[in-house]
C-alpha cells in the first residue's frame, strides 16, 4: 500500500477540474493535486476475449506516462482501469476481489464505501464471464460517462463529448467474433474514440498504454503478461501504440511490399555474376535489350505493320531480360546470403537475402576491385 502511494505521487495529473493554484508538477512531467492524487482524464477500455481467456485495459490521455496508473490486468481475473482522481491501489485492489469471485459492480462498490473523494473517481472494471461495471463520480469534469456491452466496458472523463465513447464501443463491438486477436481489436476502438476528438484538453501532452493477459502464456516475468505497450509521450500516441503493435507482432500493414524488380536487381546481379556468386557458367552478362529509336521512327511513318511487329518483339524480349536479370529471385537470394557468409555480413536477425546498406557497400567495393584487376 505504501509503494502504491508512492506512486500515486510521482505519476500523476491535475485536470482542468482543478484551480491553476493547487497544481503541483511532479519531476517526470505529471501533475498532482494538493492530496497528491493523480488526476488521469481519459477514455480507456477493460475487455475480455473468452475464446483465448485474454483480459486487456487500454487508456490514452492528454497527459504523459498514462500507463503508470491507470491500466490494469491479471491473467485468469479480468481488468481495470482507474481514472480522473486516481486511486492507484484500485488496480490491485479490484483485481483481488474480482480473484475471490465478487462482481466488478459489487467490487466497485466495496473499493468506494469509505471513500470521500468518491465522486472525483472513476472506474472501469471486466471480469472473465464479462461481467462489467464503472462508476463516473460526480465531480468528474464533462463530458464524463461510460458504456458496456459484450465482454467491454468504457469510461471516459473531460472529453468532447459523448461520442467518443460511443465510437470506441461501436468499433470494438465490430469486430466481435473475427478472430482478430483482442489487443488489435482494442487499439482499433481506441483510435476510433481518439478520431473523435478524445481528451478535450488539447495541446497538453498526450500518452497512451495498453496490457493484455494471457493465462496460456507465462510472458517474460511469469506474470502471464503478453503484451504490454506504454507510449509515454508522443503527438498521436494512439497511432504510435498501434504501429508499435503492428510492427512488433509483424501484422499484416506494418511495412508495404511487392515483387521487387527493376534496375538495381540487375546491378545487383551484374556484381554477384561478377565476383562468381550469381550464375558463374554465364559467360557474360548481357546488357538490357537495345532499342534503335530512330528506326524505330522511321518504321512508324513508313511501315506500321511492321513497326508493331518490332515493338512486340522488343516488348518480348524486355520481358523475359526483366524475368532473368531484373528480379530479385530466389537464385539471387541464395548468392548474397552467400556473400554476406563470406565477407563475416551475417547477423543474428537478419532475413534471408538482405540487401542493406553493410551489403550494398562490400559488394561495391568487391564489384569495383575485380573490375580493376581485369587485364
Amino acid at each position: 500500500m505504501h509503494v502504491a502511494r508512492i506512486v500515486v505521487a510521482l505519476a500523476v495529473t491535475i485536470t482542468n477540474a482543478f484551480p491553476a493554484a493547487a497544481q503541483h508538477r511532479a519531476p517526470d512531467g505529471v501533475t498532482i493535486n494538493e492530496e497528491g492524487q493523480p488526476q488521469y482524464s481519459t477514455f480507456s477500455l477493460c475487455a475480455i476475449d473468452p475464446a483465448t481467456g485474454q483480459s486487456g485495459a487500454a487508456v490514452t490521455t492528454r497527459v504523459p506516462f498514462v500507463g503508470r496508473a491507470v491500466p490494469w490486468v491479471r491473467a485468469g481475473i479480468g481488468a481495470v482501469c482507474t481514472q480522473a482522481s486516481t486511486m492507484v491501489e484500485y488496480g490491485v485492489r479490484g483485481l483481488d476481489l474480482m480473484a475471490q469471485g465478487v462482481e466488478p459492480s459489487a467490487a466497485i462498490a466495496q473499493l468506494l464505501k469509505d471513500d470521500e473523494a468518491r465522486e472525483s473517481r472513476q472506474l472501469g472494471m471486466i471480469d472473465m464471464k464479462g461481467r462489467a461495471a464503472a462508476h463516473t463520480g460526480k465531480g468528474n469534469g464533462d463530458w464524463a460517462g461510460s458504456r458496456q456491452g459484450v465482454n467491454y466496458t468504457v469510461q471516459a472523463n473531460i472529453m468532447v463529448g459523448p461520442e467518443v465513447v460511443e465510437a470506441v464501443a461501436r468499433t470494438f463491438e465490430s469486430t466481435e467474433g473475427t478472430g482478430m486477436p483482442l489487443a488489435e481489436r482494442m487499439i482499433l476502438a481506441m483510435e476510433a474514440g481518439q478520431a473523435k476528438g478524445g481528451d478535450r484538453r488539447w495541446g497538453n501532452l498526450q500518452s497512451a498504454a495498453i496490457k493484455v493477459a494471457d493465462p496460456n502464456d507465462p510472458g517474460r516475468g511469469n506474470d502471464h503478461i503478453t503484451l504490454a505497450i506504454e507510449v509515454g509521450e508522443h503527438a498521436e500516441p494512439v497511432g504510435e501504440l498501434k504501429r508499435i503493435y503492428y510492427t512488433t507482432q509483424r501484422r499484416l500493414g506494418y511495412r508495404t511490399f511487392s515483387r521487387i524488380e527493376g534496375p538495381d536487381v540487375v546491378e545487383l546481379k551484374r556484381m554477384l555474376h561478377t565476383l562468381g556468386y550469381w550464375r558463374p557458367t554465364l559467360a557474360a552478362f548481357p546488357d538490357a535489350p537495345a532499342v534503335n529509336a530512330q528506326r524505330n521512327q522511321e518504321l512508324r511513318k513508313n511501315d506500321p505493320a511492321a513497326f508493331e511487329k518490332v515493338q512486340a518483339e522488343a516488348r518480348r524480349l524486355s520481358s523475359d531480360y526483366q524475368r532473368d536479370f531484373g528480379q530479385y529471385d530466389a537464385e539471387a537470394i541464395a548468392a548474397v546470403d552467400k556473400f554476406r557468409q563470406d565477407k563475416s555480413l551475417t547477423y543474428a536477425g537478419n532475413p534471408p537475402g538482405l540487401v542493406d546498406e553493410r551489403l550494398v557497400t562490400a559488394l561495391r567495393a568487391a564489384y569495383l576491385e575485380k573490375r580493376k584487376a581485369k587485364p
